[in-house]
């Protein structure tokens, strides 16, 4: 296990919570008192230099963990469940704009064509898996058993997505975590997590026609690789989760 993933096991859920506590009255206070406004992404930048400061001394060994992630067999399974768990997004997404009918879906994704990119593919990813994997999922673990702390910090993970996206944040979540416990190297959910959010902005930054949410043909295939993956996700998570149960991890 290296020196830095060791050093983040140790930040506690009171220590970080009081801590995001403080910085979100801080914030309440600036933007109400219109002293000045602070964008959400201040949150997710503070939040970094958080866990930079808390892990300064473990920071020379980041290489050792960084080169891991190189390992070929290790890129094949990011990738793998990264772009599983995009079609899977996706289906999702379909479902939920059936179920709150909409008829012109494609303004869902107008926060993303007006938000940052450095924000979506980097400063997120970043932060939140310091937060639900570095620390929710290594505290949950402690007074959980594994399986049922990777569901809770999962769940907690899914929560800050909106309603069509809340499922397959949840199986994304479940999906670094096993990665994350197998590795015992931080980076390797936060890489996932960056390439999954670079993959969603390159598709709907292309889709200048609209046609993933107006074209039948597309929608019909675009379905049908999500329920493909939806089973691929889910048989991969129960063996998994399964070794966990049996001590085999």
């Amino acid at each position: 296990m290296s020196s830095f993933n060791e050093k983040l096991k140790k930040i506690t859920l009171k220590e970080m919570l009081s801590f995001f506590i403080v910085l979100f009255i801080i914030h309440y206070l600036l933007n109400s008192l219109n002293i000045v406004q602070v964008d959400t992404v201040w949150i997710y930048i503070f939040i970094i230099f958080y866990f930079v400061f808390k892990l300064k001394d473990a920071i020379p060994y980041v290489g050792e963990d960084i080169s891991e992630l190189f390992f070929p067999n290790l890129i094949r399974t990011i990738l793998l469940v990264v772009i599983l768990n995009i079609f899977l997004s996706y289906g999702m997404l379909y479902f939920s704009n059936f179920i709150l009918g909409f008829v012109q879906s494609r303004n869902i994704f107008n926060s993303f064509l007006t938000g940052s990119l450095i924000s979506t593919i980097i400063i997120s990813p970043i932060s939140e898996e310091l937060i639900f994997r570095g620390v929710f999922l290594n505290r949950l673990k402690l007074i959980l058993p594994t399986t049922f702390a990777i569901l809770v910090s999962s769940l907690l993970f899914a929560s800050l997505h909106s309603f069509g996206s809340i499922f397959s944040a949840f199986i994304f979540g479940v999906c670094v975590a096993i990665l994350y416990l197998k590795t015992e190297n931080i980076f390797v959910p936060i890489l996932a997590h960056l390439l999954n959010n670079l993959f969603a902005e390159i598709i709907v930054r292309m889709d200048y026609n609209g046609l993933l949410f107006t074209n039948d043909l597309v929608i019909l295939i675009m379905s049908i690789l999500a329920i493909l993956s939806l089973i691929v996700i889910f048989i991969s998570i129960l063996k998994e989760l399964n070794s966990i149960k049996n001590n085999k991890f």
